[in-house]
């Protein structure tokens, strides 16, 4: 579990994002993280040079459809890396570990058969305040982590 900010970076450290085409798949449920989680890529993708243009957002009603979601953006919006923004908070039910568990098997298998890396950008917290810390409050933003994240992998894509 984060205990330090997650929005912190060195824009020295990371390629120029111009060049590149982004997309970004965002679940509908918890929508007050997981926005929190899309603005705070979206505002570092454009600080490292992305054009705003070349920005996709896609909605999906959960974190489940995240998968499919991701695939049919790489089949069909031409764009050189995707963000994965969802939100899995542990309820009472086993729903939270299968959950869990297809949607993080599904962005691997996504990243194996596919030459369009999917950043994996979905808090799995125990509890609504850890989410909220992480996508905005006391441990930053992990939206921005992974915008960073994407950016390095669009360019290692190029090789």
């Amino acid at each position: 579990m984060a205990t330090t900010n997650l929005s912190y970076y060195d824009k020295a450290t990371i390629p120029n994002a111009k060049p590149f085409r982004f997309g970004i798949v965002v679940s509908e449920w918890n929508p007050e993280i997981t926005r929190n989680l899309q603005n705070g890529a979206i505002k570092t993708l454009i600080d490292c040079g992305a054009e705003e243009i070349n920005i996709v957002s896609w909605d999906v009603p959960g974190s489940f459809e995240l998968v499919f979601g991701c695939k049919k953006m790489i089949e069909s919006a031409k764009v050189d890396v995707i963000i994965a923004v969802g939100n899995v908070i542990q309820g009472e039910t086993k729903h939270f570990d299968f959950v869990c568990d297809g949607v993080t098997q599904g962005i691997v298998d996504l990243n194996i058969k596919y030459d369009v890396p999917v950043i994996f950008c979905v808090l799995t917290d125990n509890t609504k305040q850890q989410s909220i810390d992480r996508s905005g409050g006391q441990f930053g933003n992990k939206g921005i982590e992974c915008a960073v994240a994407a950016i390095k992998m669009a360019a290692l894509r190029q090789f």
